[in-house]
């Protein structure tokens, strides 16, 4: 099973690479007007956009096979690197630097690891270029391209993808720092087959940027839009369903797989999994000749194309079946929205 966003680059620091729910108190005392699902009217988006995430530490993505300084302290993968020698590790550059500074002297690392932070002491080793090291690849940032979900035109803020950005070497959700979204095109597509997932291929422009990133969470990726940034912003906003008026039966899903056009292409809810987790709330099906003709079904970088049925936006794709990519998962809006706070 593969999330439907692509995050297959990691992004260099010098970006070289190319890749308030408010609460209105009334006069009457004891008395307040309060936003609910049906109230809510949200564009579904359905456009591709680049994103660029920088994370909170660094992401300790792989040990070496033999003995490291980074194995004998204990450090595994999947681990985050907070602060080294009492200061805050803010990207691979500045750790490196901070290893330099230290020499062979044990240094104090704080690591998060889960739900938990662990302190381990590492003595680092000169390697063949002359630098101090730990022996350990690191990762501080990710890019790639996925799918807005939706985009609030009273509060200039959007959701995207339908699940977390995660690090495609330990799938541990990348620590938030900072991020963008960019401006995309699509240029091709890599159709889905039965055990190979396909994926849209697109440009995006790493100088131009059309909004900032809050959040990234399990349920999508979450930030401002600049005012105006673009058209396909500008659409018809439709109202927000509850979990509970999803019903089996046909939908539609605005997705972007060819240049800069959204279209509407039809689906089929065919079960609700109400207890479910990690976006994985919807099975749906594509059933749309055209979209089949054009991906295969679901791909990489659909993630987070809104799901609408009944007039209504519901949910948002998050995955793939890897072995009929013309089905896949979705996850309710409403649990978007909680995730977006």
């Amino acid at each position: 099973m593969y999330g439907a966003a692509q995050y297959a680059k990691p992004l260099l620091r010098g970006l070289t690479a190319v890749l308030a729910a408010v609460m209105l108190m009334a006069s009457v005392p004891m008395a307040a007007a309060v936003e609910t699902p049906q109230s809510r009217c949200l564009v579904p988006v359905g456009h591709t956009v680049g994103v660029k995430l920088f994370s909170k530490g660094v992401l300790v993505v792989k040990l070496p096979e033999g003995a490291s300084p980074a194995k004998d302290c204990g450090l595994k993968s999947g681990d985050v690197i907070v602060s080294c020698g009492g200061t805050a590790v803010q990207s691979t550059e500045q750790f490196r630097t901070l290893l330099q500074a230290a020499g062979e002297e044990p240094t104090a690392l704080q690591v998060k690891r889960g739900g938990r932070q662990v302190t381990l002491s590492v003595a680092p080793e000169q390697n063949e270029q002359g630098d101090y090291a730990i022996g350990a690849w690191i990762r501080d940032s990710m890019a790639g391209i996925g799918t807005v979900t939706y985009y609030d035109p009273a509060t200039k803020t959007f959701g995207a993808l339908g699940h977390g950005i995660t690090d495609m070497d330990t799938a541990v959700l990348m620590p938030f720092s900072s991020g963008s979204v960019l401006p995309s095109t699509v240029k091709a597509v890599k159709r889905g087959e039965a055990g190979c997932a396909g994926e849209l291929r697109g440009d995006f422009v790493l100088e131009e940027e059309l909004g900032t990133l809050d959040a990234n969470t399990s349920a999508g990726i979450f930030g401002q839009m600049e005012a105006d940034s673009a058209d396909w912003l500008c659409g018809p906003a439709l109202p927000v369903a509850e979990k509970s008026e999803v019903k089996p039966g046909k939908a539609i899903i605005r997705s972007n797989v060819r240049g800069d056009e959204v279209r509407e292409y039809e689906i089929e809810i065919l079960k609700i999994l109400p207890n479910s987790a990690d976006g994985r709330d919807l099975v749906i099906s594509v059933t749309d000749p055209e979209l089949i003709a054009a991906t295969g079904g679901i791909v990489q970088g659909m993630s987070g194309s809104p799901i609408c049925q009944n007039g209504k936006l519901v949910g948002a794709v998050t995955h793939v079946l890897l072995n009929d990519p013309t089905r896949g998962y979705g996850i309710f809006i409403e649990n978007m929205l909680e995730a977006a706070g």
